[in-house]
């Protein structure tokens, strides 16, 4: 591969690889997201919440298994790797990198507020500013001792915490089966309730013009962000200190074909199997809400790790072909624009689906969906190498650069 480049060159190579990875990841969690700005927040977790269309199973079956799960791994990794670039890039420009990484960060932190509050409760730029300014602390370990602390807490902590959930879910079963205690078919009244008030939060939030919607996000959980930043720290570090072990250790230039083939292969197989049977068995049994929490938040967390990791591998594998067509050049681009690309589309879909909006959120059949990943895909493909010919970076990625290196 790149491994005999000059340094410079070698440079250049990973940067590039490394934005045709992020140009795919950022792609792909369009194909979640795009369930979020449709609906409610709950509707990520189940095709039968708001309400259940069997016409919507089989996309949802489909984005579960490649998409769910793998895209988040794998941006997480690859921004835990653009930390290591960007502290290489301020030494080089005589900027202490530890202040300017976490001017860097803050600044991030302010975007993802303002992007929740503004425009939609999925924010994770907040998520990504809090648990960077944790790995930062680790950033000068060696490789090795990255992954070490890295894939056993992970693996460690979900183990934990799908064990804590797994109950709930039995318990649901026992309860549809008709088998539970009276105690258990009350608390899964109950949780059906907790469900029935979420959505009907969200929606209000959807169906309404824009001040209003900031002041219901505002007024009803205003700390949603650091909420959410809590629930997922433990999984988001973890990932990120993957990633700066990734970059430093040749990851992404000069790893042997041979390995990468078999990270690939391997990855994807080993994590591939057991999401499909798990999708088929949740779809056989009509989405039950506490399985599918269960699923997409810990008991899956593992399989999406190694397809992620598959995915990584097959990408840097097939990136030295494809990175003069232009396909590969389009997602190169995307992903070198994937902060512009990322809050871009916020204000794409939220135009098309919210109140505010053209409000097609609650007139619109969930399965027509993937017509909107696709218009979004076309959306963030078409303007980058355009804009980046003409400026040398995104629009918002200039901004965040200057705000973080000053003037330099």
């Amino acid at each position: 591969m790149d491994e005999d480049l000059p340094p410079t060159r070698a440079a250049t190579a990973r940067i590039d690889a490394i934005d045709f990875l992020r140009g795919v990841a950022v792609l792909g969690i369009l194909a979640i997201n795009v369930t979020g700005f449709w609906g409610p927040s709950l509707a990520t977790f189940s095709p039968a919440i708001p309400r259940a269309e069997p016409a919507s199973y089989g996309w949802f079956a489909f984005a579960f298994v490649v998409f769910e799960g793998k895209m988040r791994a794998l941006f997480s990794m690859l921004f835990g790797a653009s930390m290591v670039l960007f502290a290489q890039a301020a030494e080089r420009k005589g900027v202490d990198p530890d202040v300017a990484q976490i001017r860097r960060l803050l600044w991030l932190a302010l975007f993802g507020y303002l992007h929740f509050a503004l425009l939609w409760w999925g924010d994770i730029l907040f998520l990504y500013a809090v648990c960077g300014l944790a790995a930062l602390l680790l950033r000068r370990l060696e490789p090795r001792q990255l992954v070490l602390i890295a894939l056993p807490f992970y693996v460690l902590v979900h183990v934990i915490e799908a064990l804590t959930a797994l109950p709930g879910a039995l318990t649901e079963q026992a309860v549809l089966a008709g088998t539970a205690s009276q105690p258990d078919v009350a608390g899964h009244a109950a949780m059906v309730g907790r469900i029935a008030a979420s959505v009907a939060k969200d929606t209000a939030v959807l169906n309404a013009g824009f001040l209003q919607a900031i002041w219901l996000k505002l007024t009803d959980n205003p700390l949603q962000p650091l909420t959410t930043t809590l629930s997922t720290f433990t999984e988001t570090v973890p990932l990120m200190l993957l990633g700066m072990a990734m970059v430093r250790g040749g990851f992404f230039t000069g790893w042997p074909r041979r390995r990468l083939a078999m990270l690939a292969g391997s990855g994807i197989v080993i994590g591939g199997v057991p999401t499909v049977i798990a999708v088929r068995w949740l779809e056989g049994h009509g989405w039950p809400p506490q399985a599918m929490f269960l699923a997409i938040e810990d008991g899956m967390a593992l399989p999406h790790l190694l397809m992620a990791l598959g995915y990584a591998a097959l990408l840097v594998l097939i990136f030295p072909t494809v990175r003069q067509w232009q396909i590969g050049k389009a997602l190169a681009a995307a992903g070198r624009c994937a902060f512009s690309n990322y809050l871009g589309t916020t204000v794409l879909m939220t135009a098309i689906f919210s109140g505010y909006g053209l409000g097609l959120g609650p007139e619109m059949p969930r399965a027509w969906l993937p017509a909107f990943v696709l218009l979004g895909w076309v959306a963030m493909l078409a303007w980058p190498q355009w804009w980046l010919r003409r400026f040398g970076q995104g629009p918002l990625e200039r901004a965040w650069r200057r705000l973080a290196l000053g003037a330099r």
